[in-house]
């Protein structure tokens, strides 16, 4: 019995200890299968992040190559960035935030803006291959505003009462969608842009074609803002206003088609040289020009930090530590036609005298007698410092008219208005809440018989993103006889009186 309990006992030992060897076996197969797994789910997480490093590299190269324009908007800019102004971003460029938070920290931008004045921003890219590239970016601005005249009536300088013609309206204001790359070789850029202004019912399609031989140098042709002032230089939409102030919109001139060169000849010291078929193009046809062309040029200066903001940007955004200054001198030389139409109504409605009359208009400067050819010419000298979010910043211009071709006898030979603006602006809550106030004054010719015109504004821009690119806009202005008549912009001839505009825009 004893014998037979013991091999009983022997026996389910023996069972045990097999039963356990077979679990433990089976338990390492299950572990050796389980690390094969994680080890296959590794490899796959290290080729996808080997492909993603692979993509970095060539983005990395794409933004470090020729396609990376030379220094400028802007996007403004457009304009650029024009902008032939002042840095702008071209294909490849770097994110705008990126881009503008570097902007106070390095001293030679990567890119440059090259588009005339009105530059696109990075966008998104849409398709890359050996051949060429594509991205699209877009800027779009709503705005509402209110202007008020005190008796809604001006008198002229001939002593005609006129009619001020006060609004108060709320439009989708300025839209620009921009399709950008380059194309054979990353030298060889092109930006093709759909423009509108629905207030003044305008509507272009252009192209600026260019090559980008070196920093110092780039050569372009299309459309591009004669360079007679600051703002033409490529620095939209970077503006403490979505709008120009005053005097900038009375004496600035507006858009050639044409070519222009740009490019850095020394460190921080820029230029641009345009030639283009007349002072404004925009709606007018080849049949209507004559064979004179309009020459205008620009220099740029930014001893400290040798740059100032992305395209020249109006506004201390970027909270420069350093102090940054720049200054610039510009200068436009244009002969103007009437390009009247089948009546009596002239249709070039740029230059306007320092009591807001149509210079071409019939009895502008003597009763019944029509200007139908005039020289235009404007000098600007402008200064700006930005430190630690504050910026102030000043444009002095004096404008000539003369060569008046007429169909009868004149008071005057040659017209001389002078004027200025300073604006000024800071941070009380860093790179969200600013707050700006300017100053406009324009001086008539005194032998024509004009008198003086004046403007006073504050405003405030609100970013709810941390970029510059998206922001509200509230601004009072307080106009006295305005120079200046258009829909575009914040002024209607002749106003005395208020202005409210308030106004959103976005841009990538």
């Amino acid at each position: 019995m004893n014998l037979l309990r013991a091999s009983i006992l022997a026996a389910l030992a023996m069972s045990v200890t097999v039963a356990s060897a077979q679990s433990s076996y089976s338990s390492i197969e299950e572990r050796l299968r389980q690390l094969e797994t994680e080890q296959a789910a590794m490899k796959q997480q290290l080729a996808e992040r080997d492909a993603v490093i692979e993509e970095l590299k060539r983005e990395l190269q794409s933004q470090a190559g020729p396609a990376a324009a030379v220094p400028t908007p802007a996007t403004e800019a457009p304009g650029a960035a024009p902008a032939t102004q002042a840095p702008v971003v071209v294909a490849g460029a770097a994110e705008p935030q990126a881009e503008e938070q570097e902007a106070s920290r390095t001293p030679t931008p990567r890119t440059v803006e090259t588009w005339g004045v009105y530059d696109p921003g990075t966008g998104f890219l849409v398709g890359r291959n050996d051949y060429g590239e594509l991205s699209i970016s877009t800027y779009a601005m709503a705005r509402y505003m209110s202007q008020h005249d005190d008796d809604q009536v001006f008198t002229d300088h001939l002593g005609n009462e006129r009619p001020v013609d006060v609004r108060s309206d709320l439009f989708s204001h300025r839209i620009m969608m921009f399709l950008k790359g380059w194309m054979g070789s990353e030298k060889l850029i092109y930006n093709v842009t759909f423009w509108t202004v629905n207030t003044t019912d305008q509507d272009a399609i252009f192209a600026n074609l260019g090559y980008q031989f070196s920093r110092k140098f780039s050569l372009y042709a299309g459309l591009a803002g004669n360079p007679g002032s600051r703002s033409l230089s490529g620095s939209h939409p970077y503006w403490l206003g979505h709008d120009r102030v005053m005097a900038d919109e009375f004496f600035r001139p507006f858009f050639g088609s044409g070519i222009y060169a740009t490019g850095e000849a020394l460190p921080g010291l820029w230029y641009t040289a345009t030639v283009s078929n007349n002072n404004s193009a925009l709606g007018v046809k080849a049949s209507q020009l004559d064979r004179k062309y309009t020459y205008g040029g620009t220099v740029w200066w930014m001893p400290t930090t040798h740059e100032f903001g992305p395209r020249g940007a109006y506004g201390d955004w970027e909270w420069h530590e350093e102090l940054a200054t720049r200054f610039g001198m510009s200068y436009v030389d244009s002969p103007e036609q009437s390009f009247r139409d089948s009546g009596d109504s002239p249709e070039n409605t740029t230059l306007r005298l320092a009591d807001s009359v149509n210079l071409f208009e019939t009895g502008a400067l003597a009763p019944g007698v029509t200007i139908d050819e005039a020289d235009y010419e404007i000098v600007a000298l402008d200064a700006g410092v930005k430190y630690r979010g504050m910026f102030l910043q000043a444009e002095y211009y004096s404008r000539t008219l003369d060569n008046f071709l007429a169909d009868g006898l004149l008071p005057v030979r040659e017209i001389k208005d002078t004027g200025f603006y300073v604006q000024g602006s800071f941070y009380p809550i860093k790179q969200k809440l600013e707050v700006y106030g300017l100053t406009s004054q324009i001086y008539g010719d005194d032998d024509a018989g004009f008198g003086d015109s004046s403007e006073y504004g504050l405003g405030m821009n609100w970013y709810p993103y941390p970029t510059r690119n998206h922001r509200l806009n509230l601004q009072l202005l307080d106009v006295n006889k305005s120079p200046v008549s258009s829909t575009f912009g914040y002024y209607t001839g002749g106003q005395d009186g208020w202005t409210l505009a308030s106004s959103f825009s976005v841009f990538f």
